[in-house]
């Protein structure tokens, strides 16, 4: 068992509380002194998404004191898959909103406290410092090492999470013990190799899993139950439903942990693409291109989901991953060598992976071109399937 993270003064449970927690209290390794820890513990969730989600609502039901919530944006629709605090009702309103109310439903007597904010270099300090644990729930680089490298900075615990398709991650960064995010990941792999759930997909009971699993571990940080995942880093397979757990180790020469806390000096992860194949395109340049009727092919490369929103008129759809297969399996396709190529995804990320691997399969460069942002960017016209 491990010494709870926060040793203050341990609260009284009301009449409510004690029959609210009961199942908790009859647990001898818990107990009333483990729900008399959570109490008086607080934990800061960054990101209300689809790790946020499960996590928020199992903080507040399992009887965690204070918790604040960090996120900025709004509820969608596209949200509601995976992200299971908020609903159709609240379409349209901040998610940190939606998720305090389903909190307070659960646990009337936890506090909130709202961070209508992005976690930046700015606040990061202020609002990290305030909790004894902080859940990163976010899916982007630069707010991951943002908050690894703020916990280590405050000596924090910092609950790491991960999902992408059907595969998952989580693990404990305390550079006091152990090691630190940096120390496994030191630096943002290219823009291009790093998709989040919005590129890739994620099987929505995935972040589920990952947001539950989070949750306890935080939940254990602050009562002093069982052993952190701290220097281990577990991962899941949804397919094979299988749980892997491996050892970590810490880097000596972390850029982030080897260093004193005070020389560590905040500041802004700026994502970067690998050295470029091909050429960019912007979708002006695209436009003019089409109506002079230039001879070349647009390749969709989004997921077949995604071209039921509108395709450029007239381009061809061919997923990333079944494109991929074909090189892999016979070397080459049948797009064109002696044309422009136009690879286009959702945000340019996809297609410029895309590209390296027609330049490997012996397309020229020359002929190939990247949609700069993709459809994101992307305002000419466009056919439905």
């Amino acid at each position: 068992m491990n010494a709870p993270v926060s040793m203050g003064m341990m609260p009284e449970l009301s009449d409510q509380e004690l029959r609210r927690f009961g199942r908790h209290l009859i647990m001898p390794e818990f107990g009333i002194e483990g729900q008399r820890a959570l109490k008086a513990g607080s934990v800061l969730l960054i990101g209300l998404g689809g790790l946020g989600s499960p996590a928020s609502l199992y903080l507040a039901a399992a009887g965690i004191g204070r918790i604040g919530l960090v996120d900025a944006d709004v509820v969608e629709e596209t949200n509601l898959q995976r992200q299971i605090a908020h609903g159709y009702k609240v379409l349209g309103t901040l998610k940190n909103a939606s998720a305090e109310a389903r909190m307070l439903d659960l646990n009337p007597d936890v506090v909130i406290e709202r961070h209508d904010v992005r976690l930046n270099i700015d606040n990061a300090l202020d609002l990290i410092s305030q909790y004894d644990v902080v859940i990163d729930g976010t899916d982007n680089f630069p707010t991951r090492y943002l908050v690894n490298d703020t916990c280590v900075k405050l000596g924090k615990p910092n609950v790491f999470g991960g999902v992408l398709r059907f595969d998952g991650q989580l693990s404990v960064f305390d550079a006091r013990h152990g090691p630190c995010y940096r120390c496994m990941f030191p630096e943002a792999p290219p823009v291009e190799f790093a998709p989040n759930c919005a590129e890739a997909g994620v099987l929505g009971v995935m972040p589920g899993v990952i947001g539950a699993l989070q949750a306890t571990e935080a939940i254990k940080l602050i009562s002093g139950i069982g052993s952190p995942m701290i220097g281990r880093m577990l991962i899941y397979d949804g397919l094979d439903l299988s749980f892997t757990t491996v050892q970590l180790a810490k880097d000596e020469n972390c850029p982030t942990c080897s260093k004193a806390p005070e020389d560590i000096i905040l500041k802004e992860t700026v994502m970067v693409c690998a050295a470029p194949v091909g050429r960019t395109i912007s979708g002006e340049k695209l436009q003019e291109r089409l109506a002079a009727k230039d001879d070349m092919v647009i390749v969709d490369v989004r997921n077949p989901s995604e071209w039921l929103s509108g395709r450029i008129a007239g381009s061809r759809a061919f997923s990333k991953p079944d494109l991929e297969q074909v090189l892999q399996e016979t070397g080459e396709t049948d797009l064109p060598k002696d044309r422009d190529l136009v690879l286009v995804c959702q945000s340019g990320m996809r297609s410029s992976a895309v590209i390296k691997s027609l330049a490997a399969a012996g397309y020229l460069p020359s002929r190939l071109y990247n949609l700069d942002n993709g459809m994101n960017a992307w305002s000419g016209a466009v056919e439905t399937e």
